[in-house]
């Protein structure tokens, strides 16, 4: 396994969007060996809860736990608390949710380490607008004014103001967020999906290549690598077109 490769499968976050446990384990099973990020988002800790996380973590994996925080900073603070303890690599909060309350994660997950010997601080990243978002639903039903790349920028310099790690954003907002708050400020794009994919449920998409060429620090794909008929492929050749972008 050249370094090249492994670089890019470590940027390559695999959403593990299953209703049970039996199902996602099958297909990290198909995937062992491709040294990726899995996701574990909503639906799954809902069913399989923190037990299946420390599974991937056993299995040498780094985990994103995508559970999307967004309640008063207090409330935060304590979700953040548990799920440091989990060991994750990466969770998420809501920027809308504000300066105070994503603070109120970073201490959350500080209190953890701080307790527990051994334990790393995790990346703790905001969503800005998700990726199934676009400018009329934004304007017209959530009642934000302003373009969506306006609005993710905004709340990304909130997200940086506050000191979290990065955000969750479409791949055609890197740009702007990286010349708002630098390149070293972690970006986190769902949305991705490989030429000859369907777009699904997502309004604002892009090619795993266009996506590395225009910055992003993380992909995140699932369809494309769940759906397939063969998931270990459609990984490898998400990652050789990272690679080769």
């Amino acid at each position: 396994m050249n370094a090249g490769y492994k670089e890019m499968a470590g940027r390559l976050m695999v959403a593990l969007d299953y209703s049970d446990a039996a199902q996602a384990s099958e297909l990290v099973r198909k995937l062992e060996g491709i040294p990726c990020y899995m996701k574990v988002g909503m639906q799954l800790f809902y069913t399989a809860g923190p037990d299946f996380v420390r599974s991937l973590k056993e299995r040498g994996y780094s985990v994103f736990l995508d559970v999307k925080m967004h309640d008063i900073p207090n409330t935060v603070k304590g979700g953040s608390h548990s799920v440091t303890r989990l060991g994750v690599d990466m969770f998420n909060v809501h920027a809308a949710g504000g300066i105070g309350m994503m603070q109120a994660a970073i201490a959350g997950a500080e209190a953890a380490v701080a307790e527990t010997p051994g334990l790393v601080m995790p990346m703790i990243i905001a969503v800005t607008q998700l990726t199934s978002t676009n400018q009329t639903v934004m304007n017209e039903e959530i009642g934000i004014s302003g373009s969506v790349e306006e609005v993710v920028v905004r709340y990304a310099s909130l997200a940086k103001e506050a000191g979290l790690h990065g955000v969750v954003a479409s791949s055609l907002e890197v740009e702007a967020i990286s010349a708002a708050c630098g390149n070293d400020f972690k970006t986190v794009t769902p949305g991705i999906r490989p030429v000859g994919s369907g777009i699904g449920d997502q309004a604002r998409v892009l090619t795993p290549g266009q996506a590395i060429s225009r910055g992003s620090h993380y992909l995140v794909v699932g369809r494309p690598i769940t759906a397939s008929p063969d998931p270990r492929q459609a990984a490898e050749q998400i990652i050789e077109e990272m690679i080769g972008a």
